[in-house]
């Protein structure tokens, strides 16, 4: 389509066709060119002429308000949406008054070194300012995004997390009475098998027939968990005075990731436990299946997990198993 085809100050972006004129904030049309609906989304910016405007000043700031707006932002998961806030904050602290227009990819690069120490932090950031440019072309303020195809730094491999030892379960039951939040937050999280986001969400009302109803955030996954005696045990003397099952200190509403992970920590310090944390505990849960006997699928039903990541929990028990079937065979052959 060629400019002297669209009407006054009308320019098809890479993205759709927009309003812009000095003075009047950007709009993108809903509509296709020439048609009854295009005509009158066009009369309808043009009989604002007389209206006051806001000019809206195309810089991060502005862009980071916009984006806070929109169904991007706001179809993200509670938690997913705070990492965002951090990042989003981050980039307004630095570079709020910068045009975004202008940011090259060789900008995108000299961000992401500046944090190289840092490798989680600038490996997010990244990723944040991956989707808040793609909004910005969205908004037709720019045509290319120019953290595309930039890549993450390559951080230090991990220590891959496993599951606590049968003796410092047995030491965290010992250092935390039945009727405490830490053993009760412990019970849950090994009894079921759920993130502990899920767990802190756990009402009372969703234990229904000896078992907890779980709906999982991340997953949006329904499941049904019957409930084991050892965990039984924690909620028959656990207080009931909130909807939530997890309370705060006051008994008045849910108890925090924060309160939760601090709390569980101060135990961990004291039985010498600081190398398995709260989300080792969904790793002993599949664990304990395995070795029950329960195949992926029994394992999934319970954790609502997919095939790979039962595999990837359960790896070093499901090898340490699977060796012994091994030897055993290789000795039962020596003596056949």
């Amino acid at each position: 389509m060629a400019k002297r085809e669209l009407p006054k100050h009308v320019y098809r972006q890479r993205n759709g066709i927009y309003f812009q004129r000095r003075g009047w904030a950007s709009q993108k049309f809903q509509s296709e060119f020439g048609t009854a609906e295009f005509w009158r989304e066009y009369a309808g910016i043009l009989s604002q002429k007389d209206m006051p405007r806001r000019v809206v000043s195309r810089n991060f700031g502005a862009l980071i308000d916009d984006y806070r707006k929109s169904p991007r932002y706001r179809n993200l998961k509670p938690r997913t949406g705070l990492d965002y806030d951090k990042h989003l904050d981050f980039f307004r602290n630095i570079m709020g008054e910068a045009n975004p227009a202008k940011m090259q990819r060789k900008d995108v690069i000299r961000l992401r070194d500046s944090n190289a120490d840092k490798a989680y932090f600038a490996n997010y950031s990244l990723r944040v300012l991956r989707v808040l440019m793609e909004h910005c072309v969205d908004l037709g303020w720019r045509d290319s995004n120019p953290a595309r195809g930039v890549p993450e730094l390559k951080s230090q491999k991990k220590k891959q997390r496993e599951p606590w030892p049968e003796q410092l379960l047995d030491a965290y039951r010992a250092a935390c009475p039945l009727d405490t939040r830490e053993r009760l937050v412990m019970e849950l999280c090994v009894g079921t098998g759920q993130r502990i986001g899920d767990v802190l969400n756990m009402r009372w009302s969703n234990i229904e027939d000896g078992a907890v109803w779980v709906r999982q955030s991340k997953t949006s996954k329904e499941l049904w968990v019957p409930i084991l005696p050892e965990l039984q045990a924690a909620l028959d003397v656990a207080s009931k005075h909130s909807v939530f099952i997890l309370t705060n200190a006051l008994g008045a509403n849910r108890w925090s990731y924060r309160g939760a992970s601090a709390s569980v920590r101060a135990v961990r310090e004291r039985i010498g436990a600081l190398n398995y944390d709260i989300h080792s505990w969904r790793y002993n849960a599949a664990c304990e299946l395995l070795e029950a006997g329960c195949g992926d699928d029994l394992i999934a039903a319970v954790t609502g997990q997919s095939p790979a990541m039962v595999q990837h929990y359960t790896r070093k028990v499901r090898q340490r198993i699977r060796a012994v079937q091994a030897q055993q065979m290789r000795t039962e052959q020596k003596h056949f």
